[in-house]
């Protein structure tokens, strides 16, 4: 996947004329995911998820536009093929997110949950570039977790997670629908935009990391 985070790079570069961007690699891939699930969406719909505004939304469609990835017309904005196809590969690699309450290892009233399959992460060290990933976008802190036999254990020590809180280990697996030796970053936050976008931020670039 190091090509693909590579692109989005390009896209958040700004040109030499103009200003700085008010949006960044995670709000172009959530923009991109989003775009996948909708036929077509709107401006005030990009407002609204990204928390970013017009200007800047019509800045990140138009640099969407000049990779070829979206196209727009009066109903909205839409993926092209070549858009589709991007996000299909994010969609195999990281293809389920959900958010749990507070537990005892979470620190934030909003904790947003990602997995990676396996095959896009082999080495994944100790959590702690993870944690610093998270942090960078305002997160309190961060859980870097592998599930390994039905169970989600810390990356490094292998320590199983969750043993006295059988519910939250039943909505990661609910929703998840992780395999064995999936990757799961947990993300927290008292704000549930920052916990999203820092999960995602966190799974962007533990992808982009990865030498195949």
């Amino acid at each position: 996947m190091q090509q693909q985070v590579k692109i989005l790079q390009k896209i958040v570069s700004r040109k030499r004329t103009s200003k700085a961007l008010t949006f960044s690699i995670p709000h172009v891939l959530k923009s991109i995911l989003l775009l996948s699930k909708q036929k077509y969406v709107s401006r005030t719909t990009f407002c609204d998820e990204l928390h970013i505004g017009e200007g800047a939304v019509r800045t990140l469609i138009s640099h969407l536009k000049e990779h070829e990835f979206a196209d727009s017309i009066k109903a909205g904005t839409f993926l092209t093929t070549r858009g589709k196809n991007f996000a299909k590969k994010f969609q195999e690699a990281m293809p389920y997110q959900t958010f749990l309450k507070k537990c005892c290892l979470t620190n934030g009233n909003y904790n947003c949950a990602i997995i990676l399959r396996k095959e896009q992460v082999q080495n994944i060290g100790n959590g702690m570039q993870q944690r610093d990933y998270a942090i960078l976008y305002g997160a309190s802190d961060s859980l870097t977790l592998r599930f390994k036999k039905g169970e989600f254990v810390f990356v490094g020590d292998e320590v199983v997670c969750f043993s006295d809180e059988p519910e939250i280990k039943e909505n990661l697996t609910e929703y998840l629908h992780p395999k064995n030796n999936d990757v799961v970053i947990i993300t927290s936050s008292n704000d549930k935009f920052v916990a999203e976008l820092s999960a995602i931020n966190t799974a962007l670039w533990t992808l982009g990391a990865q030498k195949h």
